[in-house]
C-alpha cells in the first residue's frame, strides 16, 4: 500500500513554507544584509532561482516523454519548457546584477542620492 503522503509531496510542500519564512526574515534582517541574501537566492548554479529552474526543466523533460506516450498534452511539456528557458534567461539578467548585491555601490566622491526606480526611454 503506498504511503499516504508520500515524500515528494512532503518535500514540495516544506520548501514552500520555507520560502515563506525565508520572504518573511527578509523584513527582519539589517539591510547591509538584505543584499547578501538576495545574491545568494539568485545565484544561478546554486541559490533557489537556479534550482528551480533546474527543477522546471527535469520535469519538461519527464512531462515531454509522458507527452509522447499520450498521458499528457503537449501543451505541458511546451509550458514547462518555456517557464525553464525563460527562468534561465531572467537569471542570466539578474547574475550580471548579483555583484553589485554583495560589493555594494561603488565608492564615489559625492554622497548618494536617491533616484526613482522607473526606467526611461530615450526617443
Amino acid at each position: 500500500m503506498p504511503h499516504p503522503y508520500p515524500y515528494a509531496d512532503y518535500l514540495a510542500d516544506s520548501i514552500a513554507r520555507q520560502l515563506t519564512q525565508l520572504s518573511a526574515r527578509l523584513f527582519q534582517l539589517p539591510a547591509d544584509q538584505v543584499p547578501q541574501l538576495l545574491a545568494r537566492v539568485l545565484d544561478p548554479d546554486d541559490g533557489v532561482l537556479g534550482r528551480f529552474t533546474g527543477l522546471l526543466d527535469t520535469g519538461a523533460v519527464l512531462a515531454k516523454d509522458s507527452a509522447e506516450r499520450g498521458a499528457l498534452p503537449p501543451e505541458v511539456c511546451l509550458a514547462l519548457s518555456r517557464a525553464a528557458n525563460e527562468l534561465h534567461d531572467i537569471g542570466l539578467d539578474l547574475d550580471e546584477l548579483t555583484e553589485s548585491l554583495t560589493t555594494g555601490p561603488p565608492a564615489v566622491a559625492k554622497p548618494a542620492v536617491a533616484s526613482p526606480l522607473v526606467a526611461r526611454r530615450h526617443r
